[in-house]
């Protein structure tokens, strides 16, 4: 698996005029998987990722993780027209982007064969959506699973974020780092 993280004020999803998806201060994770991607790579992932300290403590230095974060107000309801249900505003928005397996060794088009197929893709995604609530739930904040908000598999999204720091990383699961 491959992850792009952003430090992010804000980020949403929209598809069809609609927000899906949406956090406030947190962590926008594009997401690839690779055809020989496994439930460890998924868990190793999503506990990497919440565990990272790339957030600024009370000193401004990056000592806090993103299940360290104080609490938020709620976030907008995916209507976008007032609060969400939860008490708990989404920390993580997570959008599947098989793009992140593009080869361009040959040509100009660059080539998603090295992207797994939906049928591998899916599951995996699916899984590591459920891996960070989870993580995030053992660090003990509370609603974990109402702290991550997605995309939708396979639909034209898009996708509008403001940096902060800008803080991007680029995680790979094959290599461990």
């Amino acid at each position: 698996m491959r992850a792009v993280l952003q430090r992010v004020s804000s980020a949403r999803v929209t598809i069809d005029g609609a927000v899906v998806g949406a956090i406030d201060r947190g962590l926008l994770v594009l997401l690839g998987v690779a055809p020989a991607d496994t439930e460890d790579d998924a868990r190793w992932l999503a506990e990497k990722i919440c565990a990272l300290r790339i957030f600024e403590d009370a000193d401004g230095k990056m000592n806090l993780s993103v299940a360290q974060l104080p609490p938020a107000a709620p976030a907008l309801s995916a209507t976008g027209d007032g609060p969400a249900a939860s008490l708990a505003a989404p920390r993580i928005l997570v959008v599947s982007q098989f793009t992140l397996f593009a080869s361009t060794r040959k040509g100009t088009r660059p080539s998603f064969n090295d992207a797994a197929k939906p049928d591998v893709a899916i599951p995996l995604y699916e899984s590591f959506v459920r891996r960070v609530g989870a993580a995030l739930t053992a660090a003990a904040v509370p609603a974990g699973a109402d702290r991550v908000a997605t995309g939708r598999f396979g639909a034209m999204m898009s996708v509008a974020l403001v940096n902060d720091g800008p803080v991007t990383l680029v995680i790979d699961s094959r290599l461990r780092e």
